[in-house]
């Protein structure tokens, strides 16, 4: 099967993790997915080396942190967007370390404590993406493999030679009226030794292998053709075929989606376009980071799976694989959490230094901090805009996303904001903006429908998603800094006052019952109007933090329902299971350290490693729940700042 999509190019990427004294600073590696940095410290390592990190180029769905929402758009717009995202922009490139001091540190967002003893140590996290394994585990504790590729046998499904009707020069003609990639309205395909028989099969491998064209059989100077047209005009995407599902098969398919280097919702967009159906017919358990190797299970609706296997002939950063049919879809949070195996490379600590941290992980765990991706990554933390959202100051709120800001930005963003900075116009801002799906283009044409003086319709422009993700980044500031605060305090044991679950229920630990409680039954609150608050100082400092805000602790409903917050429960610390490491040598940073599905399916050999390499490598494995960040694991291990500003303090240059 031809195909025409455009993939990325898989490139080597590495970020330092330095120990803060250290010539390099700390990084985290979900924040410097996309940037291009280069870095050589001042001095060379012991091996004489010096050490050098590049890393992508930053774009906006990471720095506003809006990877959850597909946010619908015209087609035409929608390539124009990729064309110019992926584009270099002009103007002189101030160098990274200059544009970074802007942004934020770990202390800015409240994550200042560690609760181990052992003395931290260099690394780098991510040198490969390959480094970095996240494997889903379900609701039933099965870690999610793609170990098969073979395709449920099903006599609904069009047979193998329905495929080899066509040739692939009439592959390619049908997939580019599909994709709608050229000015043709139709593809005629010559109907060779002509009988109702072979116009038949020819009629049903078009419909199987490109949905949403339809055919019909004309007569052109004696000859037979089949003529492949769009069912329904350009626009119109195929919607499931409801009377070709046979009743005895399950409505969903589920399958295991192996990715390399692409976030979910990516994935999901490049296959909705491929299979030319909409996105929300697809749903997950959870999205998962883009600068790694991921695997995890997706369900879609009426998509058979055999036209699923065949994208495997042509997605190249995908593989789909242990399809099975299921009356259900996937909810989102459905899942147990996931298993990440990590590598990090270059380690300079001691043996003990590594025991110690690794049964230090093992026993205590690690603070359950939001990680520094929930908090953006420019000037303008996601955190300030959620803080004016429920101050109820709208006019802020605009201020925020559209005002001219320091860092780094693509230069037509910093145009429209020059733009809007001079004229307050939205028409004038949004024609320097090409780019019209991302966050302020979004906000402008919403000033640009219902004007400057409801700028509360204009904000709900924004996909919800994405308006919710900055008032949750403000509830996670406020919980980073309570508990900094509450460890700073109390130390990690539990004290009366603090809170515990009871099924679902937040009660107050009494001071008989103190000894009953260790510090991994202890929770927090997120703020909210249905939480209650521990019973000691740190209750009072939640009411101080969010007076400071001019926000009321007792009265969190907003008038607009969507910004109400009803708060949740968040333990403190979480001791991650099935901890397991190994200390490996190797000379190739280049060579993998260990074997993904992908490579097991492909009957690849374990990488043969020195006994003495030059290098050392610490690979770990571990499981984490839901919603807590495998980077704050990582900062507990290595004990450094996972901050990008951290880590760009010295001699690094912004790659154009």
């Amino acid at each position: 099967l031809h195909c025409a999509l455009n993939m990325e190019t898989v490139e080597m990427n590495s970020v330092a993790l330095k120990r803060p004294h250290a010539e390099d600073d700390g990084a985290n590696a979900d924040e410097i997915k996309r940037q291009k940095i280069s870095e050589k410290s001042k001095t060379g390592n012991d091996s004489g080396q010096s050490v050098e990190t590049v890393t992508e180029q930053p774009d906006r769905s990471l720095l506003e942190d809006t990877k959850n929402e597909i946010i619908p758009n015209e087609e035409s717009e929608e390539q124009e967007d990729e064309e110019l995202e992926d584009s270099d922009e002009d103007g002189d490139p101030e160098s990274f370390a200059d544009m970074m001091k802007h942004g934020l540190t770990e202390s800015d967002v409240g994550i200042t404590k560690f609760v181990s003893s052992h003395k931290g140590f260099s690394g780098i996290l991510k040198e490969r993406y390959s480094d970095f394994v996240v494997h889903e585990i379900g609701k039933d504790g099965r870690v999610s493999h793609l170990d098969d590729f073979s395709v449920p046998v099903d006599d609904e499904d069009p047979s193998e030679e329905t495929f080899a009707v066509l040739s692939d020069e009439d592959k390619q003609r049908l997939e580019e009226l599909q994709l709608l990639k050229n000015k043709e309205t139709s593809v005629a395909i010559e109907v060779i030794e002509d009988t109702k028989e072979k116009r038949t099969v020819i009629h049903q491998a078009v419909k199987s292998l490109f949905p949403g064209l339809e055919t019909k059989t004309e007569d052109r100077d004696g000859k037979k053709y089949i003529i492949a047209y769009h069912a329904a005009g350009k626009k119109a995407l195929a919607n499931p075929r409801k009377h070709s599902w046979p009743k005895s098969r399950g409505s969903y398919c589920h399958f295991v989606l192996y990715k390399e280097n692409k976030d979910t919702m990516d994935a999901i967009n490049v296959l909705s376009k491929f299979l030319r159906v909409k996105p929300n017919i697809f749903s997950y358990m959870g999205t998962k980071d883009k600068r790694a190797i991921t695997v995890q299970e997706i369900a879609v609706l009426r998509i058979t799976a055999q036209r699923l296997a065949h994208l495997n002939k042509c997605l190249m950063n995908f593989k789909l694989g242990n399809f099975s049919y299921k009356n259900h879809p996937l909810k989102l949070g459905e899942l147990q959490g996931n298993h990440f195996t990590v590598v990090l490379r270059n380690i300079t600590g001691t043996d003990d230094q590594i025991e110690q941290a690794m049964q230090s992980l093992r026993e205590i765990g690690f603070i359950n901090y939001y990680g520094m991706q929930r908090f953006g990554t420019t000037a303008v933390p996601t955190y300030q805009i959620g803080r004016a959202i429920l101050q109820n100051n709208w006019n802020e709120v605009m201020d925020l996303i559209l005002k001219p800001r320091p860092g780094a930005e693509k230069g037509y963003l910093v145009k429209c904001r020059e733009e809007w900075a001079k004229t307050k116009d939205p028409a004038a801002a949004l024609k320097k903006l090409p780019v019209k799906r991302c966050v302020e283009g979004q906000l402008l044409r919403g000033l640009l429908k219902y004007g400057m003086k409801n700028i509360i319709s204009a904000f709900g422009i924004i996909p919800r998603n994405n308006r919710l993700m900055y008032i949750h980044s403000y509830q996670s500031y406020v919980w980073n800094n309570m508990v900094s605060k509450r460890i700073e305090e109390y130390g990690l044991r539990a004290v009366p006052g603090d809170l515990t679950l009871k099924g679902a229920t937040a009660v107050h630990i009494e001071e008989g019952d103190v000894d009953n409680y260790t510090i991994h039954d202890v929770v927090m609150p997120l703020p909210g109007f249905d939480v209650i608050y521990p019973k000691h100082k740190i209750g009072e400092a939640y009411k101080e933090m969010l007076v400071a805000d001019n926000l009321d602790i007792n009265n969190m409903r907003h008038k607009i329902r969507d910004y109400s917050l009803s708060g949740a429960y968040r333990k403190i610390i979480i001791r991650p299971q099935n901890v397991s490491w190994e200390v490996v040598a190797y000379d190739d940073p280049r060579i993998p350290l260990f074997t993904t599905d992908l490579d097991k399916l492909e009957g690849k050999p374990l990488p043969v490693l020195p006994t003495d390499g030059k290098f050392r490598a610490l690979k770990m494995e571990f499981s984490l729940p839901p919603s807590t960040y495998a980077t704050m694991a990582i900062r507990e291990v290595l004990k450094m700042d996972t901050s990008i500003k951290n880590q760009t303090q010295l001699n690094t240059t912004w790659l154009r």
